[in-house]
């Protein structure tokens, strides 16, 4: 057992994020994101005109501005959190006698690419990767493009290793309790809200009708955290945010739904986002601050955003079991 756990290496992933706050960055980075055939499913002989003669000459300078809000003294959060969780699990797994796995990061865009990090790990003899892509929630625009990208990586060695896949985890009981942690202890410190919006990122309608099973994995999650917490029907809603382009995406839709509440009288919200391993622009920009202001604009009073799990201790036991199974240790 322990010379099989030696050979093998542990690969985590998350989306990526552009390596300044500055319209050129952002240009290269939604450039290899927005050309990913599995997040935007158009023929490139239509989409690519659109992306290079308008999208690229205009997006850029406004999502500059986005993450300079949310930059750091450490740079991006999503890769600074990332580094982060690394680093806690590759600790974890030392605690628990397997100080030999070695734990590496990749980002599907930008930097750390995965060609560079799988690089690192095969220098190190491995014969076997688990791949953990940080998506609780399974889509093809997320977990399979990470998986299509690794696939093109591995076709330019002739000697490719043993690749275990974890698809998704939903339901994982320890990640449902970390997320259920996360919320009491908000509430402990600002008080129980009149509701809770559990909001995920969206994808295409039509995504989901061709079968893409991620709504599917979104109401099993929010099913679950909102039984975990006792929450009655009419004190939670899930929803989901980030939409882009004009075509309807999965509802209801996390801004319209705020704005909705406020109108209403609903004085007190507080805001989720269970599909996000780590805080990144989508909640720190998106939710905390642009959704926080169409709440308050329209009537609300309090809005709170539950931060992401991001490196808790819970997060990371949560984590670390799920690749002990799969190292064969639980």
């Amino acid at each position: 057992m322990a010379q099989a756990q030696n050979k093998t290496g542990i690969l985590l992933t998350n989306l990526g994020t552009p390596d300044a706050p500055e319209a050129p960055a952002l240009k290269r980075y939604l450039k290899e994101f927005l050309s990913d055939r599995r997040v935007v499913e158009l023929h490139p002989l239509a989409w690519q005109p659109i992306l290079r003669g308008i999208i690229l000459n205009v997006r850029p300078k406004k999502s500059a501005a986005a993450y300079r809000q949310v930059w750091s003294e450490e740079g991006s959060p999503l890769l600074a959190i990332a580094l982060r969780q690394t680093a806690a699990l590759c600790q974890f797994l030392h605690q628990q006698g397997l100080g030999e796995v070695p734990v590496e990061l990749a980002m599907r865009y930008g930097n750390p690419s995965m060609e560079s990090v799988l690089d690192r790990l095969m220098a190190q003899g491995l014969e076997r990767i688990i791949l953990l892509p940080l998506y609780p929630q399974y889509s093809a625009s997320t977990s399979a493009s990470t998986f299509d990208q690794l696939a093109r990586v591995l076709m330019a060695r002739r000697n490719i290793p043993a690749i275990d896949f974890i698809r998704s985890y939903p339901d994982e009981p320890a990640y449902i309790q970390a997320l259920a942690n996360s919320v009491r202890e908000y509430q402990q410190e600002h008080g129980e809200p009149d509701r809770l919006l559990i909001s995920f990122h969206g994808i295409p309608r039509d995504y989901a009708d061709k079968g893409d099973p991620y709504p599917q994995d979104c109401a099993t999650t929010a099913r679950l955290l909102a039984e975990e917490l006792g929450l009655r029907d009419e004190q939670w809603l899930q929803s989901f945010q980030s939409r882009f382009g004009l075509q309807e995406w999965l509802k209801p839709y996390t801004d319209e739904t705020l704005k909705k509440w406020g109108k209403e009288g609903l004085d007190h919200v507080q805001v989720i986002c269970p599909g996000f391993s780590a805080d990144c622009l989508e909640t720190l920009e998106e939710i905390d601050e642009e959704n926080r202001e169409y709440f308050l604009h329209a009537g609300g009073k309090r809005f709170g955003y539950i931060p992401a799990l991001n490196d808790r201790a819970d997060h990371i036991a949560a984590l670390g079991g799920i690749l002990l199974r799969h190292l064969g240790v639980v």
